[in-house]
């Protein structure tokens, strides 16, 4: 497989996708948070100072999905029809990230999906690192993506994360 952001001249650019035609695309990503018990109960119970720490996270996840292009070089700014986040506290001192992201393009939205998903892990880091220096944000992958000329890609719920 040839890589498409490179030239015959070995020259990064952007990939043409003007001859490509226009489908529904969609991408979910997901991360992961670890983190204090302590931290986590605090995050869970609304008990940090700067204030709801999820519901910034989901703010700057959508915000950053949106500027993706400005971000990664080789992306193209696309109009996102939308983007999601969800956070599970399922378990002690892990908070997992969801993002899914959708729009009808020429071009996929994993970039985004996965730039969100980031984006909010490092606003939770942001906001707990006075009282948690030792948060690890992790595990930040591809879960699906649907659309396009690949097609359909989800994840084998058995391979390793």
């Amino acid at each position: 497989m040839d890589l498409t952001h490179f030239d015959s001249e070995g020259r990064a650019r952007m990939v043409d996708v003007s001859e490509k035609a226009e489908t529904a695309r969609f991408a979910l990503a997901k991360g992961r948070v670890r983190m204090e018990t302590g931290t986590w109960e605090r995050i869970k119970s609304g008990g940090i100072e700067k204030g709801d720490v999820l519901a910034v996270a989901q703010v700057a996840g959508i915000m950053a999905a949106k500027r993706t292009s400005a971000l990664i070089p080789m992306c193209h700014p696309l109009a996102i029809t939308s983007a999601k986040l969800d956070f599970a506290l399922e378990e002690p001192g892990i908070v997992e990230i969801g993002a899914t992201v959708k729009v009808t393009g020429k071009t996929g939205v994993e970039m985004e999906a996965l730039t969100a998903v980031s984006v909010a892990a490092l606003t939770i880091y942001d906001m707990c690192k006075a009282i948690d220096k030792t948060m690890v944000m992790s595990d930040i992958r591809l879960m699906e993506k649907a659309g396009g000329k690949s097609g359909h890609f989800r994840r084998n719920p058995e391979a390793q994360e």
